[in-house]
């Protein structure tokens, strides 16, 4: 019998926070505050189901890595719980799910579905080969908020929209860096790449506090460019101040603190630039 828990253990759907905020941002943008009601459904319906089977994907790839990882251990998969057979299924199943939610939206999603998918896909397979997996990452995450911004009609060549990309692929890119270090000496004895491997934890933590930086810089230029009202600026600096505090809890050779409230901690970005954006057309 299929275990509904364990698929949710295995696509680990609460970190779903972290990129359908910034979807809804985009179609907020790019439909100037007010879009229909059925287009955020849709997008909430595509991007749950690409997130899903992308974390699916992840956990299928890394399975022979993540059996000998004691942290992995409470993992579907890792447990049993979840064959590959049943978990190919679960991906097809949740890809024909977004391909109908995608095609409930703008013409042209369509036509641009396997570029921002490419991302999702390829991650899992890049800390094969490079250090620098976790801009791949946030490069998969950052197509949330392109999903968004071309499902209401927005321009797909758009500087605001740009911006926002590159400040959500920074973001995540910054924390999962940080989030992963804690596996450096596992990845170095299985042949596999981080920022921590490449460039040592303490680099890592400073590339991660640069990446930061730049990001809230990057959401900071999209309410000038977007000419948005005070609340958003609000909402930058309250990300600003989380990623900060993020910052000074952790230590570079000190992972006491390094851990899953640690990572869903970065949610109050992604949650509170919606609110705020969407605050912003209201006064």
């Amino acid at each position: 019998m299929i275990s509904i828990r364990a698929h949710l253990n295995n696509i680990a759907l609460h970190h779903t926070v972290f990129d359908l905020p910034f979807a809804f941002i985009g179609a907020l943008l790019a439909a100037g505050g007010r879009p229909r009601l059925i287009d955020i459904l849709w997008i909430a319906v595509a991007i749950t189901t690409a997130r899903a089977a992308s974390l699916a994907i992840d956990n299928w790839a890394d399975l022979k890595y993540d059996s000998q990882q004691p942290r992995m251990a409470g993992r579907a998969m890792v447990r049993g719980a979840i064959s590959k057979r049943e978990a190919g299924v679960f991906i097809a199943i949740c890809f024909l799910i977004l391909i109908y939610a995608v095609l409930q939206l703008a013409p042209i999603c369509i036509y641009l579905l396997p570029l921002a998918a490419l991302p999702c896909v390829i991650y899992p397979f890049t800390k094969r080969f490079t250090g620098y997996c976790h801009l791949v990452l946030g490069v998969a995450i950052a197509m949330a908020p392109a999903g968004g911004w071309v499902a209401v009609g927005g321009e797909v060549l758009s500087v605001p929209l740009a911006v926002l990309c590159v400040g959500v692929m920074l973001w995540m890119a910054g924390f999962d860096a940080m989030y992963g270090a804690q596996d450096r000496k596992f990845d170095l004895a299985h042949g596999l790449h981080s920022l921590a491997t490449e460039n040592g934890t303490k680099n890592a933590f400073g590339i991660a506090r640069i990446y930061h930086l730049l990001a809230v810089a990057c959401f900071f230029d999209l309410g000038v460019l977007m000419h948005l009202a005070w609340p958003y600026y609000a909402g930058v600096g309250i990300a600003g101040g989380v990623l900060v505090y993020q910052h000074r809890i952790l230590r570079w050779n000190d992972f006491s603190q390094l851990n899953q409230r640690y990572f869903m901690r970065n949610g109050l970005v992604s949650v509170v630039m919606f609110l705020c954006t969407w605050a912003s057309y209201q006064v």
